[in-house]
């Protein structure tokens, strides 16, 4: 009976510390977890908008001796208001399926004719006022403004790829574009063809 005792009693000291460990193990928390790390939505959304290149197309540019890099001041804002894009012969790029853009990658020419990069900013002239539902409809169905009797996005905004991303992914990143600070800038409406299309 003494040895059983023993025994149990030298089990005892051995898995004990081994209970207590498996019990005082820290889990992450579920939030945490499903935010990939991140601390929370916003910072979440931040890396999103970063790694899958917003700036390239949404931001305004300032030239530096490594070339063009985002203009944090208008950082996301679109393409300024009062720019007119350069003068180039529209018709030859567009019956040669060719494609141009202005010096800040916010105005794009094509066989689509000229379009903007939008305002993704806080403002109200930007997605200020937007909802979850449209920013999802935007680029889960390429619908201008999110409204689904809204015109398709034109290029080169590759909302196609965009839209593989699941509805997280996507209200990580609207959090996040609505702590953007607010920049006011009406983006110009698209212009059609100058060539008539085939």
């Amino acid at each position: 009976m003494k040895k059983r005792f023993t025994l149990f009693a030298v089990l005892l000291i051995y898995l004990l510390p081994s209970c207590q460990e498996t019990n005082t193990k820290v889990e992450t928390p579920k939030e945490t977890h499903e935010l990939l790390g991140y601390s929370n939505q916003e910072a979440w959304g931040e890396h999103l908008v970063a790694t899958m290149g917003c700036d390239d197309c949404h931001s305004p540019k300032v030239m530096t001796e490594k070339g063009p890099i985002p203009n944090l001041a208008f950082r996301l804002s679109g393409h300024p208001a009062g720019e007119v894009v350069p003068s180039i012969d529209r018709s030859t790029i567009e019956k040669n399926g060719m494609a141009a853009c202005n010096s800040h990658f916010t105005a794009w020419i094509g066989p689509w004719g000229i379009s903007y990069a939008a305002n993704l900013t806080s403002d109200p002239s930007g997605i200020g006022n937007w909802s979850e539902e449209q920013f999802i409809r935007a680029i889960r169905e390429g619908k201008y403004k999110g409204l689904e009797s809204g015109r398709e996005l034109l290029p080169p905004m590759p909302w196609p790829n965009y839209a593989k991303l699941n509805d997280k992914e996507l209200k990580a990143m609207l959090a996040y574009l609505k702590t953007v600070p607010p920049v006011a800038n009406v983006v110009p409406a698209p212009e059609p063809p100058v060539t008539a299309m085939k």
